[in-house]
């Protein structure tokens, strides 16, 4: 049984040896626009089932209601979260093939990625709040 004594225990040699770097955010990033995607997909769709079943009450105050603001924030955010799990993606099927595993290029491709996201999302809400991908 445990004593309850932790401050004698010894504390794991990873938390010493490893700096923080740029390859870890981005690893952390993938994993939680994974996730975020996902959510976002299930809300997205509950949405649109609410839409078509005609409740429209409900789902009208977060389109131009007073959380209209705070939906656009959440699809600007959602819209990120997708561009860079998609451009990461990319970089990780180049890992698979072999390439870029060098620590410093690695290092700036991933800060290069997480600011590149911003590109596509850019683009699409131009075009989505300009009226031009009608």
């Amino acid at each position: 049984m445990a004593s309850g004594n932790t401050e004698s225990r010894p504390l794991s040699p990873h938390l010493s040896m490893w700096r923080w770097h740029p390859t870890m955010l981005s690893s952390i990033l993938h994993r939680v626009s994974g996730i975020v995607n996902y959510l976002g997909a299930v809300a997205l769709t509950v949405w649109l089932v609410l839409l078509a079943s005609g409740a429209e009450g409900g789902v009208e105050i977060l389109t131009t209601g007073s959380l209209a603001w705070l939906t656009r924030i959440g699809l600007i955010l959602l819209t990120w979260s997708a561009s860079y799990h998609f451009l990461n993606g990319i970089r990780h099927l180049c890992w698979d093939m072999g390439w870029g595993f060098d620590p410093k290029g690695s290092n700036r491709r991933s800060v290069l990625i997480i600011f590149a996201a911003f590109i596509p999302t850019g683009v699409i809400w131009g075009l989505a709040l300009t009226g031009g991908a009608s």
